[in-house]
């Protein structure tokens, strides 16, 4: 049996638990590797890896997936792990699904693939039967959505049927026209120059569509900021101090600057034995510890630093199990269905030219004894993109149907990611947990 090509996910950060006491961050992956048998057929074998880390260190393998997506533990998996299991086969199928496209798939291999995946097969006819459409003449150059595309009136969708009837809390999808921030401009306020880099959506403007569902089991939000190891040694401060000098001050502060820190390295013989071994690493090509070290017994203090690298936008993972009492709830959850995979999708251009981005979506829990009002005891979440969206047609492990072809229950798993960072600012004014 040939291999092909292996592929592995970006490293998600998951957290295991729903309480403070046995609440646990893993970070996790998913690796796929594309092998062929004598004739060609593909076939995927599926690993969950987890690593000590946010960067992917040590990785352990710590369990598989086989070709229908069913997850098995290794021996290696920790009691929590075995204890939150269909957490990370959730993950997993996100994780597998985003690396999708570095396959090569042609029908058959993409069904096998999504067998993987735990996803049905599905029909891989160009042309369905029935399909009478013709492709859109090109019309115009610019951005005008194509005809046949929904806009607005997705409706507004709640399940189960009865659950406005209860005091339960629940989390609503609203579903936005994406609206970009634009590319900002330069101005002055206050006789100071001022740089825009984009203005600030709407976060409260009218949707174009909502879903109501009860609040799910295993929510969670992982707030994080991208900080890293920096060194910088007396040498290069010094170098460093004069060309800022010499920018911010002037050619002559600049080299006042140098002169300074010439004349101070100068006075003291160790400084002076550390700069003479710089110099000669640097003539022969060498490395500088090792020179100063077998000469003085010593090394340039590296001055190692833990900096701030920027910000991370939030990913949420959500996962809801729907299964109809009536008919009229089936309509309902297939409704709900086509509302994500509809709204998610990218919106061509009249001209055929262009791509407009997706809708997008408030999520808010929303805490009903209060009045229908946020829920002030869990994180707020800002305007986010639906990156993934998976329908396991057969949650029960085999398949089913009521008379009219509607499947018995239907689990879908959403992974949305935030538009923006979370900053220090926008916790003003806000109660509770904020974001």
């Amino acid at each position: 049996m040939a291999s092909g090509t292996t592929a592995t996910s970006k490293v998600t950060p998951v957290t295991l638990g729903n309480s403070v006491r046995n609440k646990t961050q893993v970070f996790t992956a998913t690796k796929v590797t594309e092998t062929a048998d004598s004739s060609g057929k593909k076939s995927y074998k599926v690993e969950l890896v987890k690593y000590s880390d946010a960067k992917g260190t040590n990785p352990t393998v710590f369990g598989t997936r086989d070709a229908n997506g069913k997850l098995t533990l290794n021996n290696n998996a920790s009691a929590q792990d075995k204890q939150f299991a269909q957490q990370h086969l959730n993950t997993s199928k996100n994780q597998m699904e985003s690396v999708k496209s570095k396959f090569t798939l042609d029908a058959e291999s993409k069904q096998t693939f999504e067998k993987a995946n735990g996803s049905p097969n599905k029909a891989s006819a160009d042309n369905p039967a029935g399909d009478t459409s013709q492709p859109t003449e090109p019309v115009e150059t610019g951005a005008t959505a194509a005809a046949g595309t929904k806009t607005s009136g997705f409706g507004d969708f709640v399940y189960p049927e009865d659950l406005g009837q209860t005091k339960q809390d629940i989390i609503k999808f609203t579903m936005l026209e994406y609206k970009p921030s634009g590319i900002g401009n330069i101005g002055s306020s206050g006789g100071q120059n001022t740089l825009s880099l984009g203005g600030k959506r709407d976060a409260n403007r009218k949707g174009v569509g909502t879903v109501v569902l009860p609040i799910p089991s295993g929510i969670s939000d992982t707030n994080a900021a991208s900080w890293g190891e920096n060194s910088m040694n007396a040498l290069q401060a010094a170098i460093a101090a004069g060309a800022y000098a010499g920018i911010t001050e002037g050619f002559g502060a600049g080299l006042k600057s140098l002169g300074e820190s010439a004349e101070t390295a100068a006075g003291d013989e160790t400084t002076k034995k550390g700069i003479a071994s710089y110099f000669t690493a640097a003539a022969m090509g060498g490395d500088q510890a090792a020179i100063l070290s077998r000469a003085e017994g010593s090394v340039i203090n590296p001055n190692m630093e833990l900096l701030f690298q920027g910000p991370s936008l939030r990913p949420f993972n959500f996962t809801f199990k729907m299964s109809a009492r009536n008919s009229k709830e089936a309509q309902t959850i297939i409704k709900i269905l086509n509302f994500f995979k509809r709204g998610m999708s990218p919106i061509k251009s009249t001209s055929n030219l262009f791509l407009k981005s997706p809708n997008t979506f408030r999520i808010q829990y929303i805490h009903r004894p209060l009045g229908n009002k946020d829920h002030p005891y869990i994180g707020k979440i800002k305007e986010c993109a639906l990156q993934s969206f998976t329908v396991n047609y057969t949650p029960e492990g085999q398949y089913a149907t009521f008379r009219d072809g509607v499947l018995v229950s239907y689990e879908m798993t959403m992974q949305f990611q935030e538009l923006e960072p979370v900053f220090n600012d926008d916790y003003e004014g806000l109660t509770g947990i904020g974001y």
